[in-house]
């Protein structure tokens, strides 16, 4: 039997016309209206075309159909709009006053329904048709429309055969709907416009960096968040905890990356409380157990996200200041999107066994003109996020990573990831502010995006992994703590001297000598508890002969012993040769022994001489030189200083 008729032999009295329907709502009602993709838009548009429907407040969490209306102003004169969220069709509407916002965490918006907080007299839904125990489901939309259908007095429910049947908490029984409307109609489709797809890429190159194999993600609203999926196709493992499943996800779930087999909460299920994209998504979600839809006040609640273990939130923000205040739902006074789940996963992902968040986003605006990251948010914006809940912050030139860190650090993280060309101003700005030394240098001005190509890592044989990449600006702190972690022994091989103050001063000559091409340093970081720390240093600067590179190295002392040296040197040679050098050169005490085979290792047929002070000064050319023999290298003996004057 079809759905039409059965309805008729279950409950002939319930199906109905729309406009019949819809006229048991009268003037002065507040009526729920289903959220985004599901939304009811046969429904809609009878309301609307009713003139008896008058003085009518209507809330909604994503509304696409009603921006059709909003610049009549009939329809102004007997509709208020209040909506949750600003969606991209909606945005011109707000920015003219023609609609209200109503900032709320995703997550609490069902108990202001449920409370009476926002009393409800409708619920306009839409719905699959019923199966042969009487259950609709809620398909795509399930967020707040179920527990605003649950609050409200009167629901009407449009049954549309291409609304899908979701698994999870998605069903509604024909006994808690008051009308039916049988009308079939494609839902509405949403994709995001990539706005820059070289900013995207970028992007997603870091966003890679930081996803492990294993973790559980949550992918914000935006454009931005999802256009940086594809680049996570070679993660493995990979599971889904989050408010909206987006078409870009697709490609992963069906490659197998995104399969929810590792995840510590609901394992083998998909978590999400929406669905938007197009038909073969939509399809796709049909009565397939991966997925499992519940409404937003357990999908954002932060400690069922907690529950997650690796739970990692993408979202994104319009801007964010020098101290990590984050701006996402208003571009100074006017309204632009809205809070929607990013402080409930963020809180969430902060909670979670190995979790983090990252806040994405182009570090320009207006065509380059406008920075995102700020001195201070424009006046009127809104702090969605508060300085005390960023974990990363990642736009196309870096990854700043701000928590536990100080207003100081975080001025120099936030402007080594801003543009180039505005980050001697962000520093100027935060001077005047007193949030960094007068002296601070600013951070390079140019596009570091070829330092990626540098990092690496290594495992070492007792199961640690030492990480291996540029040393950076933002990195003084841990810089100076790492030296200070040294033993008076291995400062005095690095610098022929106990050296005693490694000051903020002395940290800056530093900088000043880093250009990452005649110049370049490696750090490599181990574990420490859940983060990492330098346990390694090695360097090159451009020696008085300017094709050849003076090298030195440091290892702190409990990584000795694993080849740390060596593999920095390997690494050092493929940068220096890349920048035009022919060698290193070196200057080692004779009795520091392990440097020394070190060097005699990878350039055996190098060249020393014994120093004045008693030091050995080694020339190590890249290419062997055509009068080498290796035969004669091989009878001396391993640690054997080779002297040539």
């Amino acid at each position: 039997m079809d759905y039409i008729a059965w309805l008729s032999a279950h409950c002939r009295h319930k199906v109905m016309q729309a406009a019949d329907a819809l006229r048991h709502i009268k003037r002065g009602s507040r009526v729920i209206i289903g959220t985004g993709c599901g939304e009811p838009q046969h429904l809609v548009r009878t309301l609307v075309q009713m003139p008896e429907a008058y003085d009518m407040t209507i809330y909604q969490m994503l509304s696409m159909t009603l921006s059709q209306y909003v610049r009549d102003p009939e329809f102004l004169r007997r509709f208020q709009l209040k909506m949750f969220f600003v969606s991209e069709s909606m945005r011109r509407a707000a920015s003219e006053g023609k609609i209200d916002y109503v900032p709320a965490y995703l997550s609490q918006i069902p108990k202001l329904f449920a409370s009476q907080r926002i009393a409800l007299d409708a619920a306009l839904v839409q719905v699959s048709p019923p199966d042969k125990y009487g259950y609709c489901s809620l398909g795509v939309s399930v967020d707040v429309t179920r527990s605003g259908l649950e609050s409200a007095k009167y629901v009407v429910a449009q049954v549309n055969p291409q609304m899908p049947r979701t698994w999870g908490d998605s069903f509604v029984h024909i006994n808690d709907v008051d009308a039916f409307v049988l009308y079939e109609e494609p839902l509405v489709s949403y994709q995001p416009t990539i706005q820059d797809e070289e900013v995207a890429r970028r992007i997603g190159i870091y966003v890679s960096q930081l996803v492990e194999d294993a973790a559980t993600l949550q992918v914000g609203f935006g454009w931005l968040p999802n256009a940086v999926l594809k680049y996570l196709d070679h993660k493995n493992d990979l599971a889904l905890h989050t408010q909206v499943i987006t078409r870009p996800m697709l490609p992963l779930i069906k490659k197998g990356v995104i399969n929810n087999r590792k995840k510590t909460f609901l394992p083998g299920r998909a978590v999400a409380s929406l669905c938007m994209g197009d038909e073969e998504l939509y399809r796709y979600v049909d009565d397939n157990p991966f997925f499992y839809f519940r409404s937003s006040e357990f999908v954002n609640d932060p400690t069922v996200i907690a529950r997650n273990d690796k739970l990692i939130s993408i979202s994104s923000a319009l801007e964010v200041d020098l101290t990590g205040q984050v701006c996402s739902d208003s571009m100074g006074y006017i309204f632009y999107s809205g809070i929607g789940d990013q402080v409930d996963f963020l809180r969430g992902s902060a909670m979670s066994k190995g979790g983090f968040s990252i806040i994405a986003l182009p570090s320009t605006a207006k065509n380059g003109q406008v920075s995102r990251i700020v001195p201070h948010l424009t006046e009127g914006a809104g702090v969605a996020t508060t300085r005390g809940d960023v974990n990363f912050v990642v736009t196309e030139y870096g990854i700043a990573e701000l928590q536990g860190q100080s207003i100081y650090q975080r001025v120099v993280e936030l402007s080594q990831i801003a543009h180039p060309k505005f980050r001697g101003l962000l520093m100027e700005a935060a001077k005047e502010r007193r949030y960094i030394f007068a002296d601070q240098m600013a951070p390079p001005e140019d596009d570091l995006l070829f330092l990626e190509e540098y990092k690496t890592s290594m495992c070492l044989k007792n199961g640690k992994t030492v990480e291996f990449r540029p040393l950076l600006p933002s990195d003084e702190i841990a810089y100076r703590d790492f030296f200070y972690s040294l033993k008076e022994e291995s400062i005095y091989y690095r610098f022929f001297h106990n050296k005693k103050s490694f000051s903020h001063e002395v940290v800056q000559k530093q900088w000043a000598h880093v250009d990452y091409r005649k110049n370049m340093s490696l750090i490599g970081l181990g574990p420490k508890g859940g983060y990492k720390e330098i346990v390694a240093m090695g360097s090159y600067a451009r020696a008085e002969e300017g094709d050849w590179a003076e090298v030195a190295f440091v290892t702190r002392e409990n990584y000795q012993g694993h080849g740390i040296a060596s593999y920095l040197l390997k690494k050092l040679e493929e940068i220096a040769r890349q920048n035009g050098y022919k060698g290193f050169t070196a200057t080692v005490l004779r009795d520091n022994q392990p440097m020394i085979r070190t060097f005699e290792k990878r350039y055996p047929h190098a060249k020393n001489r014994l120093e004045p002070g008693g030091e050995l000064y080694f020339e190590m050319p890249f290419d062997r030189p055509p009068e080498w023999r290796p035969e004669e290298e091989q009878k001396k003996g391993p640690g054997t200083p080779r002297m040539s004057v």
